[in-house]
């Protein structure tokens, strides 16, 4: 087992991938912004393989959801920077799966006032696109991404 400090290159751009996933879950809360600031389109180029996987396979985020977990998370063979950082990405997506369900399920689009539901999106597309490219950025130069409350939660899950 591969403890703290130790990543290698390698290991920083793994850890690093596991990032599309909640980007690839925040895009419908971007929707405003992407149409009122077109060139911010560039952000989906690297989405393109995760919706074919997505896509394709019957429950794909579920499935994917699950190899992560069981085959990288709960692998002690894998190093801990991957583990940890794989751990705190599906953590960062069920965030933006339960504030989907609450902004797109439950609370019917149309329901709140354009403005306040259009603020709400771009608030919360902003904060985790803010959060994905601090941790990307820590994971390419081999530090720990600390994201509060939600490493907390890593480090119980990741030992």
């Amino acid at each position: 087992m591969v403890w703290r400090g130790s990543a290698d290159i390698k290991d920083r751009i793994f850890a690093s991938l596991v990032y599309l996933m909640p980007l690839y879950s925040v895009m419908p809360f971007g929707g405003d912004l992407f149409r009122q600031f077109p060139f911010l389109s560039i952000i989906q180029i690297p989405l393109i393989p995760l919706a074919f996987i997505y896509r394709s396979i019957p429950f794909g985020s579920l499935v994917i959801f699950f190899v992560l977990f069981l085959a990288v998370v709960r692998n002690e063979k894998i190093a801990h920077f991957i583990r940890f950082n794989t751990m705190q990405a599906i953590l960062v997506d069920i965030v933006l799966s339960l504030l989907g369900v609450l902004f797109f399920r439950i609370i019917e689009p149309g329901l709140l006032p354009s403005l306040i539901e259009t603020t709400i999106h771009n608030v919360i597309f902003t904060a985790i696109l803010a959060v994905i490219i601090y941790a990307i950025s820590q994971c390419v130069t081999g530090r720990y991404p600390e994201i509060p409350a939600i490493s907390e939660a890593v480090y119980t899950q990741v030992p």
